[in-house]
């Protein structure tokens, strides 16, 4: 798929210069002889203190890209899990990049201190140490996307959620404060964010986070009835993850396992209304030709993946009826489907039927989704 949007173009080029090559700009002789040792003492200590300040000052003052990018990566190349080593490197590395916010304040013009915050996100991202999460959190709350992007990614990355489940059980805190920032930006925050935000949800081991995965659905959700959707793509994303939620009985009878906690109705409801929206864009972008071939692309993608890797699940056996309405292009035929699958007015489909939920005050059918409003 052609994907054509200003956000993405920059979150590649940051990304691109995230994974460049090192540089030796940074004087690395000392601390590779630190790397090597097994036991440190005090001037080990203040070898690494030295190194992490000089690269961050690096980082800060260098005004071109690629020397920003060079100078993070030599700071990522010295990274290490011996246990003294990897202490100092974390407490040190805290230090230093909170100057480095700091000094970043300073900077003119703004696009410059923009730019350096960001870095220093993806340095954070790239440490993969939830010790820095303190250093990141304040900016998930930026109105610049791309810094929020990063502040987001570098809290719920594979790395992140890792070691947020390692010590859930013991000690939740951290977990907690996290999707509660979380949530206080899901209504502000693009799809790309928010496809980040929902896979943290859906993997972080700890009851809200189920909470939040709703919160991201009924974003979504809303900016469909609203005609305001953009990047209908990672609804399959999300979708999925709903899905993944809904345990079916251990029995086989294909109703929500009785062990399920109680907001799981809740999830299969997102998942229903989220997939319906889905299909009545489509079916009502096309006739009224309003969509253009991405956005057409995108839904098809959406629907045609989530009958195939989810609704199966659910139904607990193939199901193909929806892309063989689709690869016969007929709206008539999609949305006969659709009300098979999902409910009708006049009867109830056979997944909330299979999986004993409604759509909210004992509806039996999806909330019908508006006509996009009348151009002006």
């Amino acid at each position: 798929m052609k994907i054509k949007w200003p956000f993405f173009a920059v979150l590649t080029a940051f990304f691109v210069l995230a994974t460049s090559s090192s540089s030796k700009a940074v004087n690395t002789a000392d601390i590779d002889k630190v790397l090597k040792k097994t036991v440190l003492d005090e001037s080990d200590f203040k070898i690494i203190d030295d190194f992490l300040g000089e690269a961050v000052r690096e980082l800060v003052k260098t005004r071109d890209f690629t020397s920003i990018a060079q100078a993070r990566a030599v700071i990522l190349s010295k990274k290490s899990t011996q246990g003294q080593y990897a202490q100092r490197f974390s407490e040190s590395a805290y230090k230093q990049i909170q100057n480095g916010f700091e000094q970043a304040q300073a900077l003119r013009p703004d696009d410059r201190k923009t730019n350096v915050i960001i870095n220093l996100l993806i340095l954070i991202d790239g440490l993969e140490d939830m010790r820095l999460a303190d250093l990141a959190i304040p900016w998930l709350k930026d109105q610049n996307m791309v810094a929020r992007y990063w502040a987001v990614h570098s809290l719920t990355n594979p790395a992140a959620v890792q070691q947020l489940n390692s010590t859930a059980s013991s000690d939740p805190t951290l977990a907690r404060t996290i999707v509660d920032r979380l949530k206080e930006i899901v209504e502000t925050s693009n799809p790309e964010i928010l496809a980040q935000i929902a896979r943290f949800a859906a993997s972080v081991n700890i009851p809200q986070g189920e909470g939040l995965l709703v919160q991201v659905a009924d974003v979504r959700i809303k900016s469909y009835a609203e005609w305001t959707v953009q990047h209908e793509f990672y609804d399959v994303g999300i979708l999925k993850l709903l899905e993944s939620k809904i345990p079916l009985s251990a029995a086989g009878s294909g109703a929500l396992s009785p062990t399920a906690s109680a907001g799981k109705p809740e999830v299969a409801r997102r998942f229903a209304q989220l997939y319906s929206y889905v299909i009545q864009r489509y079916i009502k972008g096309k006739e009224k030709s309003i969509l253009n071939d991405d956005q057409k692309r995108g839904l098809l993608s959406v629907i045609i993946e989530t009958e195939d890797k989810c609704v199966s699940r659910l139904m607990e056996r193939p199901q193909t009826t929806i892309r063989r309405a689709v690869e016969r292009d007929s709206m008539t035929a999609l949305l006969e489907e659709h009300n098979k699958l999902l409910g009708a007015e006049t009867a109830p489909g056979q997944l909330p039927s299979k999986l004993g939920f409604d759509y909210g005050s004992n509806r039996t059918s999806p909330i019908p989704l508006p006509d996009p409003p009348q151009k002006p």
